[in-house]
């Protein structure tokens, strides 16, 4: 035909060139090909694809992880089943204190350092805080607060678990364990995020998921020595509802270059007004930063 000299139509390429390409893409691209004609679909279930998309260190991971936590056969299933059960059904890691999962989009770590994997002021005392078990959460268990003033969580981890020239965003994953509550309403919580020794992203947080209910919304006035402003209100990083049913609140973010860094996250009200109570604290999941377009 006439002007189409020299041109290839790229669907008459091998299947093997065309999974070769589609693995320098992103899962996203790779499922989106699959319409495109059944050479792509056939090549976009390749084994080549999906390799290029797990993490080149799965094999460490997976020994770290809890015994019989699998939901795949490594041996058997295919790099496409291994990358979405990874996606789907986070993988328990380093005495089921952490969890890896793998963004759909990207095909990047993400990472939930559960409550026994924090270090919480006083949670070893009863009076303050207790552990319990909770059907709803990945981890064996989860702390909560019964009553306290003190609230100071912190959270570390090696960027070597993260993947590189990254930008990842914390989030504090949590609860309330009744619908009646106090503290979170007047005090909001000071957060820092970042790679230890440099420069971190400090925000100021709320840990109330119920902010516009009129029951809880009556006690949301500045009182003497409280940290609610209505300065602060305007840039305030209020909770968001999660697909499983739990809340989460963006503490900050960070950018992971590589390395052998260490980051760490900081949650901490150490002026409380008042004293708190509800809390269920799940962890706090590592996630890259996904910026609207």
């Amino acid at each position: 035909m006439e002007g189409t000299e020299g041109r290839t139509d790229v669907s008459s390429l091998p299947e093997g060139v065309i999974a070769n390409i589609l693995s320098l893409t992103t899962p996203l691209d790779a499922c989106r090909s699959s319409a495109v004609s059944w050479v792509f679909h056939a090549a976009a279930q390749s084994d080549i694809v999906w390799d290029r998309f797990l993490p080149n260190d799965l094999d460490d991971l997976i020994s770290r992880s809890k015994p019989g936590g699998l939901n795949f056969d490594p041996i058997t299933s295919s790099k496409k089943e291994i990358f979405f059960s990874l996606c789907n059904s986070p993988l328990l890691i380093d005495n089921a204190k952490k969890s890896l999962s793998l963004d759909k989009q990207s095909g990047k770590k993400c990472l939930m350092l559960g409550a026994r994997d924090l270090s919480i002021v006083w949670d070893d005392t009863s009076v303050y805080w207790t552990w319990e078990s909770h059907p709803e959460s990945r981890f064996g268990e989860v702390v909560v607060i019964f009553k306290a003033w003190w609230l100071e969580i912190r959270g570390k981890i090696s960027s070597r678990l993260l993947s590189p020239t990254t930008t990842y965003a914390a989030y504090i994953v949590f609860k309330m364990r009744e619908r009646r509550y106090f503290g979170f309403n007047i005090d909001f919580v000071d957060a820092m995020v970042g790679i230890v020794g440099s420069e971190h992203s400090v925000k100021t947080v709320c840990l109330d998921p119920y902010l516009d209910d009129p029951l809880q919304r009556r006690r949301h006035v500045p009182q003497a020595g409280s940290n609610l402003t209505t300065n602060n209100m305007s840039r305030l990083e209020e909770p968001r509802g999660r697909d499983d049913d739990w809340f989460e609140t963006e503490l900050g973010e960070f950018d992971n270059k590589g390395g052998d860094d260490e980051v760490e996250i900081i949650l901490k009200d150490l002026k409380c007004t008042d004293s708190k109570n509800s809390l269920v604290v799940q962890g706090i999941e590592i996630r890259p930063k996904i910026n609207p377009d």
